[in-house]
C-alpha cells in the first residue's frame, strides 16, 4: 500500500486546480494555466504539495462497461460493536472493496463493492458472511448508473473557466468489449496516481512508452478505464456524505431516477434491485443541507419515498484511497474487479 504525508489545508486556487483536474484529470499544465489565470510552472508545484500530502488524488479504475448486472453493490454490514473499526480497515484491504464507510444508521459499514461477474460477487457477500465479527450483510445490487461520482464536480470554477478547460471525457460508442491483461496491467499501474508520466509508467509496465501511450488513450476513449480526481473531503467545504435509499413506483423509475442524478449534491444515482429500487449518494455541505434535499426530492416527487439512510461518519476506503481521520489519503489499494474474490 503506497502512503502518503498529512493533508495541509486548501486555498481557493487549490480548490480551483482540483476542479479543472475533475474535468480533465491529465490535461498538461499548460492547458489549464490560462482557464486558471496562472502560469504552468505554478499550478505543478501546487499540485505536487497537494498528492504529496494526501490532500488530493487522480485514480484510476475500471469503467461501467466492465462490470456486469449484478456485480457492483452497495452492501449493508452489521458486525459486533467493539469490531468495527478492524472489520472496516480488514475490507478496506480487499481489492473488490471500492469504498468503506463508517455510517450512522441500520448497519455498521457501507461497503461499495464490484466484480466481474455475479457469481464472483455471490462468492463475496458469502466470504464477508464467514468473517465471526460480521453479525449480517444486506446486499443492493446496481441495476443502472443514472449518475456516476467521477461525473460531480467541485463548484469552484466560473463558467467562463469551465468553457476554456479541455474536454476529455470519453464519448458514447459501442461496447468497447472487455479489458486486456496489459489494460489491466496499466490500469493498476496508474490506480495510486493518475497523472504519472508515460516514462515512469513505461518503466514499470516494461513496454515501449509508444505502446503505452496507445493503450492509455485506447483504455480512456473507450470508456474502459475512469480516471477520478478527488480531495479530502473536510477541507473542501462538502462535510457531510449520507446514501439515501429510495422507493419510486417501477414506472417512474427511470425518469425519477434522470432527475435526480441532475441535481448538484446528487454525486450518484442508480437504480437497485430491491425494494429500494433507487439510491442516491448525496454531499452536503453540512447536516441541515441533507433535511433540504430531503424535503427537495420529496416535494418534487409526489409518489417518492425515503426507506433509510445512512450518514457516514468516517471514511475508511474512498474509490481505493485509504483515507485518514482528517480526510487525507493515507495510502492506496487499487480497485482491481479481476482479482479472484476466493482468494
Amino acid at each position: 500500500m503506497q502512503e502518503y504525508a498529512t493533508t495541509a489545508t486548501m486555498d481557493e486556487l487549490d480548490l480551483e486546480l482540483i476542479t479543472a483536474l475533475q474535468a480533465a484529470p491529465r490535461a498538461p499544465w499548460a492547458q489549464l494555466a490560462g482557464p486558471l489565470g496562472v502560469d504552468a510552472a505554478t499550478l505543478s508545484r501546487r499540485w505536487a504539495r497537494l498528492r504529496d500530502s494526501g490532500a488530493a488524488w487522480v485514480t484510476c479504475y475500471s469503467g461501467a462497461s466492465q462490470v456486469a448486472y449484478g456485480a457492483l453493490a452497495l452492501i449493508e454490514v452489521t458486525c459486533l460493536p467493539q469490531a468495527r473499526e478492524a472489520l472496516a480497515a480488514r475490507c478496506a484491504l480487499h481489492p473488490q472493496a471500492l469504498s468503506v464507510e463508517l455510517v450512522a444508521g441500520s448497519g455498521d459499514l457501507l461497503l461499495t463493492v464490484a466484480t466481474t461477474s455475479r457469481d464472483m460477487m455471490t462468492e463475496y457477500v458469502l466470504a464477508l458472511g464467514r468473517i465471526p465479527e460480521v453479525t449480517g450483510t444486506r446486499t443492493h445490487l446496481v441495476q443502472h448508473l443514472h449518475r456516476e461520482g467521477s461525473q460531480w464536480r467541485f463548484d469552484s470554477l466560473s463558467r467562463d473557466q469551465r468553457r476554456g478547460l479541455p474536454d476529455h471525457s470519453p464519448g458514447p460508442g459501442p461496447d468497447p468489449g472487455p479489458v486486456t491483461r496489459e489494460e489491466r496491467r496499466l490500469m493498476l499501474a496508474l490506480a495510486p496516481d493518475g497523472r504519472r508520466s508515460l516514462v515512469s509508467l513505461a518503466t514499470e509496465l516494461d513496454r515501449p512508452e509508444s505502446t503505452v501511450r496507445r493503450l492509455l488513450a485506447g483504455v480512456l476513449g473507450s470508456g474502459k478505464a475512469v480516471l477520478r480526481c478527488e480531495a479530502a473531503q473536510p477541507y473542501t467545504g462538502w462535510h457531510t456524505s449520507v446514501t439515501l435509499w429510495i422507493s419510486v413506483p417501477p414506472t417512474e423509475l427511470g425518469r425519477v431516477a434522470s432527475e435526480l442524478a441532475a441535481l448538484r449534491d446528487t454525486r450518484l444515482s442508480a437504480s437497485t434491485a430491491t425494494e429500494a429500487n433507487l439510491l442516491a449518494v448525496v454531499w452536503a455541505h453540512g447536516t441541515n443541507d441533507i433535511a433540504r434535499y430531503e424535503a427537495r426530492i420529496a416535494a418534487n416527487f409526489r409518489d417518492l419515498r425515503i426507506l433509510n439512510r445512512a450518514v457516514t461518519l468516517r471514511w475508511i476506503k474512498r474509490m481505493g484511497r485509504v483515507i485518514g481521520p482528517d480526510g487525507s489519503s493515507q495510502g492506496c489499494v487499487p480497485m482491481d474487479v479481476w482479482a479472484d474474490v476466493r482468494a
